[in-house]
């Protein structure tokens, strides 16, 4: 009948109102980060404004109740159905360095039938099974994809629903949750459901090249910051670089620490539990045990580098009190607290650390996970961690090679399988700054 063909088709040109897209920012309470995020609100309330459309919502994450910020994102699924469940038909998440023009966004929601279930995103894929995913593919990891959150991801609300009915029947399980590259995979999983969920719905518009790159006009999102710079980099000398070990390690790790990134610390010290005039070493009388043993190695184990780390710290207050890392967390469903990984190397601004001083937060044992317990302290003075994708708890080759393309990294972990020295020249040390934008590098990244 006429009628019915031509209110099929009336309904096939009804368009998506940005009203029905909430924009959720996943944000930190840090004023650096706060700040970028306020920013990133604005310019996309200024977007819809000037296209004199009606203003959508737009949600900062560390302001709603009961949220520390940027991660953990799958118990507000609850939230976002109850407020946003009925009138809305999208929401969008993305981190606080995620540009998005707003009307491209718009054509590419368009394109799905929201009254599906859809998970949308730029796909990453582990090129190994990993015990993140509890080697759930592993005869082909590659199967598995999850969203690169730096290019931004979306949930149609009938997914939303779902999620919110389905957390109330079954909690999220995990008592660790990692980094949030791994929050997007465990979302990934969880909405996968062993194969009766939807799978990632890759979309080829949501891009983590930068601003100027070539294929910037067919993307509706991009990635500002590869590595923040606020002014100049902070002074050598207002770094002291405290480096742990212990004395089983002092013939094989310290000498890759003297090799590669000693040189660029003005402020350091090696501290054991050996004293060794050579290193020189300083012995704190607190014995390795065999369960501390990784966090108290977890420092030296690391490869890190100084000069991008004193960019970075540009961008922070040493005023306020700063626990930088990356972040981890342990029981977060159930009341637990984050942490900063020591693999991956942790910061304290000096007023971080007189609070901690002046506090009664102890280890409790000798054998205590020390980097657990600092974020325990740290939890309970109410000082929140600040996350940074840019420290690594394992090696290059244990990430996607998209997720590392849109960063300069400041430290990677481990020396399983992999010759640390050569990582140091291949991915941190000055001169492979270059190399990041596509000149030659002296070793092949593929090969770690």
């Amino acid at each position: 009948n006429m009628k019915e063909c031509y209110m099929g088709k009336k309904k096939l040109k009804s368009k998506l109102k940005l009203k029905e897209v909430v924009f959720v920012i996943q944000s930190q309470s840090n004023s650096f980060h706060s700040k970028r995020a306020e920013d990133l609100k604005r310019d996309i309330l200024k977007q819809t404004a000037d296209l004199g459309k009606e203003l959508p919502t737009v949600l900062l994450i560390h302001q709603m109740d009961r949220h520390e910020g940027a991660w953990t994102i799958l118990p507000l699924m609850r939230d976002f159905s109850v407020a946003y469940g009925r009138n809305s038909s999208w929401i969008f998440f993305c981190e606080e360095d995620t540009r998005i023009q707003v009307v491209k966004l718009l054509e590419i929601l368009r394109r799905f039938d929201t009254s599906k279930e859809w998970f949308l995103g730029k796909a990453l894929h582990d090129e190994e099974s990993t015990i993140i995913h509890h080697y759930a593919f592993a005869e082909n990891p590659t199967v598995f994809k999850f969203p690169d959150f730096a290019a931004g991801w979306a949930l149609s609300i009938p997914l939303v629903n779902k999620l919110a009915t389905k957390l109330k029947s079954e909690p999220v399980k995990s008592d660790f949750t990692i980094d949030l590259k791994h929050e997007g995979s465990s979302i990934a999983l969880y909405i996968w459901q062993k194969g009766d969920g939807p799978h990632l719905t890759p979309v080829p518009e949501f891009c983590t090249g930068d601003v100027n790159s070539d294929r910037v006009d067919q993307c509706a999102t991009t990635f500002s910051n590869f590595l923040p710079l606020c002014g100049e980099p902070v002074k050598k000398e207002d770094v002291f670089v405290a480096v742990k070990t212990c004395r089983k390690f002092h013939g094989d790790r310290i000498p890759v620490v003297k090799q590669t990134w000693e040189r660029e610390a003005a402020l350091i010290e090696y501290y054991s539990d050996y004293r060794d005039i050579s290193i020189p070493t300083v012995d704190l009388g607190v014995p390795n045990t065999e369960r501390g043993k990784l966090l108290t190695v977890g420092s030296l184990s690391q490869v890190t580098v100084i000069f991008r780390l004193r960019k970075l710290l540009s961008c922070y207050d040493p005023n306020e009190p700063v626990f930088l890392g990356e972040r981890y967390g342990y029981g977060l469903g159930t009341g637990g607290y984050s942490y900063i990984t020591g693999g991956g190397g942790m910061v304290f601004s000096r007023t971080a650390v007189q609070r901690l001083l002046a506090s009664k937060c102890r280890c409790y044992s000798m054998d205590a996970p020390d980097d657990m317990v600092l974020g325990m302290c740290f939890s309970g003075l109410g000082i929140p961690i600040t996350h940074s994708p840019l420290f690594h708890q394992a090696r290059p080759m244990d990430y996607p090679k998209d997720y590392l393309s849109h960063q300069i990294p400041v430290s990677f972990h481990k020396h399983w399988n992999i010759d640390p020295v050569k990582v140091y020249f291949t991915w941190l040390a000055p001169n492979t700054e270059e190399a990041l934008n596509g000149k030659k590098v002296e070793f092949n990244r593929e090969d770690l």
